[in-house]
């Protein structure tokens, strides 16, 4: 029995939260709705975990990209985020997708186009790009001083300190693990952790490998793990290969 997608709407406009509520639910949708950071975390304290959350980044109060670095700093970091920009400007874009966003769309936009989005977004954070199945020989991949638990999604530092990843930066990793040592495209990297082509001005992937890096105490200019070719794409450069487990 399929079960119903959850998703919840953060957005200070009456009218907007209203008219996508009622047009998610008419698609098969069950939504929450909240008009600020405060209504949000009071959502999230009732009901859980939804599949999806919809932010508008132009809120009173603590504003979207405030909630959207809450929301990846906490237990809801894999929860994915789909932005609301209300000027289609690519500061806006750059700050959501650096705050952790796994998608924005910029205001005015059709309701349908929305709905398409999302079913976008839930799908490829569903989806472990191919070759990424996991089996019982390599629930633990070892590289440098880290490892990454495969089956709970942990990565884990030389000493055993978890560190937390989004779910967008947990499918690169997993993609530059299993291609290392292979130079992948930019449109490569976004076809097989987003499943679709950039354009002209996609940044998406670059700030992703960026928050990556973060996550690695990796650096653009002395990069240990991954390291920039120009005008051809990334590389991983480290040893990969399976460790037992320490638990």
């Amino acid at each position: 029995m399929e079960t119903t997608d959850h998703v919840l709407i953060v957005d200070d406009d009456r009218g907007i939260r209203e008219l996508l509520a009622t047009y998610l639910e008419k698609n098969g949708m069950r939504v929450s709705l909240a008009a600020n950071g405060r209504q949000m975390r009071a959502v999230l304290e009732q009901h859980g975990a939804p599949d999806l959350i919809v932010l508008d980044l132009m809120l009173p109060g603590e504003d979207g990209l405030v909630l959207c670095r809450e929301l990846r700093a906490g237990k809801y970091r894999d929860v994915p985020v789909l932005m609301l920009t209300a000027r289609n400007e690519e500061a806006d874009r750059i700050l959501g997708l650096e705050m952790g966003a796994d998608d924005y769309l910029p205001k005015p936009f059709a309701v349908r186009e929305l709905l398409a989005r999302i079913r976008s977004v839930l799908r490829r954070t569903r989806m472990l790009p191919p070759g990424m199945e996991v089996t019982e020989s390599s629930q633990m991949l070892g590289f440098g001083d880290w490892r990454l638990d495969t089956t709970a999604r942990h990565l884990l530092d030389a000493e055993g300190t978890m560190v937390a990843l989004s779910g967008a930066e947990y499918r690169l990793l997993r993609v530059f693990l299993d291609n290392a040592q292979r130079v992948l495209t930019r449109d490569q990297l976004l076809n097989l952790t987003q499943g679709r082509q950039a354009d002209a001005f996609d940044r998406s992937i670059d700030l992703l490998v960026s928050r990556l890096r973060q996550r690695l105490r990796d650096t653009a200019r002395e990069p240990r793990y991954i390291k920039t070719l120009r005008s051809e794409g990334y590389v991983f450069s480290a040893e990969v290969k399976p460790v037992e487990s320490s638990s």
